[in-house]
């Protein structure tokens, strides 16, 4: 169920795909949250970085992780622009994440809904609440702006 801090908190997540769009990145954002706190903010950096797990939800779990001594997140809630990867999910089911809210959909690549469903996947060691479609619009629209400026 959506909520305004989710709003609020998607919001913040754009701005972090819009600082990766001014970049020439994939323009992804993510925040973690915990307790109602921001305790860490990514971008996708992968082609400034030249490292192939540089997705804004991997970066954000990693800075995130630790925040209380122990690099379990189950009270924690990402936010993040589109649906996250395969690797992203892993990396969630890893971190024992609480809840992830997320924009649009990744018909291509999504992990969560889209093409798998690692998330919710009873055969694995932990499930995440899922809420999406947050700012949809929004979320999809930077993207497909950024790739018509790139074709």
């Amino acid at each position: 169920m959506v909520n305004e801090d989710d709003i609020h908190f998607i919001k913040l997540a754009l701005e972090q795909a819009k600082l990766a769009f001014d970049e020439g990145e994939v323009p992804v954002g993510a925040v973690l949250v915990k307790g109602g706190d921001v305790i860490s903010k990514a971008h996708n950096c992968r082609e400034n970085s030249k490292d192939p797990t540089g997705h804004a939800e991997i970066l954000a779990l990693r800075r995130g992780a630790g925040s209380d001594d122990n690099w379990r997140l189950t009270k924690a809630t990402l936010y993040v622009t589109k649906e996250p990867c395969v690797m992203c999910a892993g990396a969630m089911v890893n971190a024992r994440l609480g809840r992830l809210v997320y924009g649009c959909r990744d018909e291509k690549g999504g992990a969560v809904d889209s093409l798998y469903r690692l998330l919710s996947d009873e055969r694995l060691n932990h499930q995440v609440e899922v809420v999406s479609g947050v700012l949809e619009d929004e979320c999809a629209e930077i993207l497909q702006r950024f790739f018509r400026s790139r074709r």
